[in-house]
Protein backbone atom coordinates (compact mmCIF):
# COMPACT_ATOMS: atom_id res chain seq x y z
CA UNK A 1 0.00 0.00 0.00
CA UNK A 2 1.25 3.48 -0.95
CA UNK A 3 1.31 5.92 1.65
CA UNK A 4 0.15 9.32 1.55
CA UNK A 5 3.01 12.37 0.95
CA UNK A 6 3.39 14.67 4.35
CA UNK A 7 1.34 17.26 4.02
CA UNK A 8 2.76 21.00 4.49
CA UNK A 9 2.62 21.97 7.74
CA UNK A 10 1.41 26.33 8.17
CA UNK A 11 2.29 27.37 11.66
CA UNK A 12 -0.07 30.58 12.05
CA UNK A 13 -0.58 32.94 14.97
CA UNK A 14 -2.34 36.40 15.65
CA UNK A 15 -2.43 39.26 17.91
CA UNK A 16 -6.78 40.10 18.26
CA UNK A 17 -6.33 42.84 15.69
CA UNK A 18 -5.43 39.92 13.47
CA UNK A 19 -7.68 37.05 14.55
CA UNK A 20 -10.37 37.72 11.89
CA UNK A 21 -8.42 36.47 8.67
CA UNK A 22 -6.69 34.20 10.90
CA UNK A 23 -9.69 32.27 11.23
CA UNK A 24 -10.14 32.74 7.23
CA UNK A 25 -6.76 31.92 6.66
CA UNK A 26 -6.85 29.06 8.01
CA UNK A 27 -9.91 27.59 6.91
CA UNK A 28 -8.67 28.15 3.02
CA UNK A 29 -5.91 26.40 4.34
CA UNK A 30 -7.39 23.17 5.67
CA UNK A 31 -9.64 23.40 2.56
CA UNK A 32 -6.61 23.58 0.40
CA UNK A 33 -5.04 20.11 2.37
CA UNK A 34 -2.03 22.23 4.59
CA UNK A 35 -1.64 21.02 7.73
CA UNK A 36 -2.53 23.96 10.14
CA UNK A 37 -1.16 24.26 14.07
CA UNK A 38 -2.82 27.37 15.56
CA UNK A 39 -0.38 29.22 18.07
CA UNK A 40 -3.55 31.69 18.66
CA UNK A 41 -4.67 34.09 19.89
CA UNK A 42 -8.27 32.69 19.77
CA UNK A 43 -10.42 35.73 19.87
CA UNK A 44 -10.89 39.35 19.02
CA UNK A 45 -9.81 40.09 23.27
CA UNK A 46 -6.99 42.07 23.56
CA UNK A 47 -3.69 40.43 24.36
CA UNK A 48 0.38 41.20 23.80
CA UNK A 49 1.00 39.76 20.37
CA UNK A 50 4.76 38.18 21.29
CA UNK A 51 2.76 36.03 23.22
CA UNK A 52 1.51 34.04 20.06
CA UNK A 53 3.82 35.39 17.20
CA UNK A 54 7.13 33.84 18.76
CA UNK A 55 6.05 30.01 19.25
CA UNK A 56 4.69 30.46 15.62
CA UNK A 57 8.54 31.56 14.67
CA UNK A 58 9.91 28.88 16.70
CA UNK A 59 7.60 26.00 15.23
CA UNK A 60 9.12 26.70 11.66
CA UNK A 61 13.24 27.83 12.88
CA UNK A 62 12.98 23.95 14.86
CA UNK A 63 11.13 22.63 11.69
CA UNK A 64 7.51 21.28 13.54
CA UNK A 65 6.40 23.33 10.32
CA UNK A 66 7.08 24.40 6.68
CA UNK A 67 5.78 27.83 7.01
CA UNK A 68 4.48 30.38 9.37
CA UNK A 69 1.30 33.66 8.92
CA UNK A 70 1.44 35.62 11.71
CA UNK A 71 -0.79 38.86 11.68
CA UNK A 72 -1.60 41.92 13.67
CA UNK A 73 -3.33 45.24 12.79
CA UNK A 74 -0.37 46.58 10.95
CA UNK A 75 1.82 43.32 10.42
CA UNK A 76 4.96 44.90 11.70
CA UNK A 77 5.14 44.35 15.28
CA UNK A 78 4.52 40.91 14.12
CA UNK A 79 7.45 40.69 11.71
CA UNK A 80 9.73 41.99 13.99
CA UNK A 81 9.03 39.56 17.21
CA UNK A 82 9.06 36.80 14.39
CA UNK A 83 12.14 37.93 13.46
CA UNK A 84 13.81 37.99 16.08
CA UNK A 85 14.01 34.11 16.23
CA UNK A 86 16.91 32.75 14.64
CA UNK A 87 16.43 31.24 10.98
CA UNK A 88 13.49 33.29 10.63
CA UNK A 89 12.69 35.43 7.74
CA UNK A 90 9.71 36.96 8.14
CA UNK A 91 8.01 39.75 5.24
CA UNK A 92 5.51 41.88 5.96
CA UNK A 93 3.38 41.31 2.97
CA UNK A 94 0.33 43.86 1.53
CA UNK A 95 -0.07 42.83 -2.21
CA UNK A 96 0.14 40.08 -4.39
CA UNK A 97 3.74 41.41 -5.79
CA UNK A 98 4.71 41.64 -2.12
CA UNK A 99 3.99 38.07 -1.56
CA UNK A 100 5.69 36.52 -4.42
CA UNK A 101 8.92 38.47 -3.69
CA UNK A 102 9.42 37.44 -0.21
CA UNK A 103 9.24 34.06 -1.28
CA UNK A 104 11.62 34.17 -4.58
CA UNK A 105 13.67 36.89 -3.50
CA UNK A 106 13.60 36.37 0.20
CA UNK A 107 13.48 33.18 1.09
CA UNK A 108 10.95 34.49 3.55
CA UNK A 109 9.41 31.23 5.83
CA UNK A 110 7.46 33.72 7.25
CA UNK A 111 5.26 36.80 6.12
CA UNK A 112 3.24 38.58 8.27
CA UNK A 113 -0.09 40.44 7.13
CA UNK A 114 -2.02 43.33 8.60
CA UNK A 115 -5.71 42.86 8.67
CA UNK A 116 -6.49 46.44 9.03
CA UNK A 117 -4.70 47.41 6.19
CA UNK A 118 -5.62 44.98 3.41
CA UNK A 119 -9.18 43.26 2.41
CA UNK A 120 -9.33 39.90 3.45
CA UNK A 121 -9.25 38.79 -0.65
CA UNK A 122 -5.94 40.47 -0.60
CA UNK A 123 -4.82 38.64 2.49
CA UNK A 124 -5.86 35.02 0.85
CA UNK A 125 -4.62 35.63 -2.75
CA UNK A 126 -1.24 36.80 -0.43
CA UNK A 127 -1.14 33.72 1.17
CA UNK A 128 -1.84 32.02 -2.12
CA UNK A 129 0.84 33.35 -4.22
CA UNK A 130 3.46 32.83 -1.43
CA UNK A 131 2.78 29.58 -0.55
CA UNK A 132 3.17 28.62 -4.55
CA UNK A 133 6.23 30.54 -4.95
CA UNK A 134 9.73 29.27 -5.27
CA UNK A 135 13.24 30.78 -4.15
CA UNK A 136 15.22 31.39 -6.80
CA UNK A 137 18.90 31.22 -5.41
CA UNK A 138 21.62 32.65 -7.80
CA UNK A 139 22.36 36.49 -6.02
CA UNK A 140 19.21 36.09 -3.58
CA UNK A 141 21.16 33.07 -2.50
CA UNK A 142 24.37 34.90 -1.76
CA UNK A 143 22.18 37.76 0.42
CA UNK A 144 20.08 35.50 2.31
CA UNK A 145 23.17 33.37 3.63
CA UNK A 146 24.40 37.32 4.60
CA UNK A 147 21.29 37.66 6.91
CA UNK A 148 22.08 34.16 9.18
CA UNK A 149 23.62 34.66 12.71
CA UNK A 150 26.72 33.24 13.01
CA UNK A 151 27.06 32.63 16.79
Amino acid sequence: MESQPKKICVAIGSDHAGYKYKQAIIEYLQVSGYEVKDFGTFSDESVDYPIFIRPTAEAVANKLCTFGIVLGGSGNGEAIAANKVNGIRCAVCWSEETARLAKEHNDANLISIGERQISIEMALNIVKIWLKSSFEGGRHERRIKMLEIND
